[in-house]
């Protein structure tokens, strides 16, 4: 299926959300999926893969997770002064501003008239922003691929605690790991996982990918793992397309 393009800007709160939002050629309605990249934001990297979602028949709205400051608008480079830049660019955003603007890409998205469902997804950071993102009772279904900060709180300025609020998620879940993860080993993955139970979702979906790194999924640099990656993509599409509501 072949996919068309656009640019978009979400309003913010006194800012605005720059985004691409990939959509199935040929018209129609589709689930939608809000999906947050890693500290890098919207690189090519992160474009092929929403590609990929939107080829199988989703809607995908990719913002930017750094919409205030000097980062608004820039796609880092993977190297070290990259990372830095995004780990800065994190370190910089309050759990209340990634609150605030994940609430303006929803509302953006549930607006839009060619979307039948609302879900989310993300990689890494993202996927943290993911998980948060399932609190608001609009979202059907979250997948979070190698999330980061769940086990110990970490997001940005402040303390997320996430896990804490795991409670507030209605829809469902699905969480992928690679099991040579160093960001989420085995005891952060175990403490992750009981309090997901404990908080009551015990339906949820895990898949621990035997090999994988962390960002095993980005098709830059040597940790990327294409048997992995395609895995992961197709438990995703088939979970946000409907499997998560039967």
């Amino acid at each position: 299926m072949k996919v068309s393009e656009e640019d978009v800007r979400i309003p913010g709160a006194g800012h605005e959300i720059r985004a691409k939002v990939l959509t199935p050629v040929g018209g129609g309605t589709w689930p939608g999926v809000v999906l947050y990249s890693d500290i890098f934001q919207l690189t090519e990297s992160t474009l092929r893969t929403c590609r990929r979602l939107a080829a199988a028949g989703l809607i995908v709205c990719v913002p930017e997770i750094y919409p205030r400051g000097e980062l608004a608008g820039v796609a880092l480079e993977f190297d070290d002064a990259g990372k830095q830049a995004g780990l800065a660019g994190a370190a910089a955003m309050s759990t209340a501003e990634f609150d605030e603007d994940r609430v303006s890409v929803l509302d953006y998205v549930t607006a839009r008239p060619d979307v039948t469902t609302v879900h989310a997804a993300g990689y890494c950071l993202g996927g943290h922003l993911a998980f948060r993102a399932a609190f608001d009772e609009r979202v059907t279904s979250t997948v979070c691929f190698y999330p980061t900060g769940l086990h110990n709180g970490a997001l940005g300025a402040d303390h997320a605690d996430s896990l804490a609020a795991a409670a507030r998620i209605r829809g469902q879940l699905m969480i992928i790991f690679g099991s040579r993860d160093p960001h989420v080993p085995a005891a952060a993955r175990a403490q992750i996982l009981a309090a997901l139970y404990e908080a009551g979702h015990e339906d949820l979906e895990l898949h621990v990918y035997a090999g994988g790194e962390h960002a095993f999924m980005r098709d830059v640099g040597p940790r990327y793992d294409p048997e992995l990656t395609d895995r992961g993509l197709d438990e995703a599409v088939s979970f946000l397309r409907g499997r998560s509501l039967q």
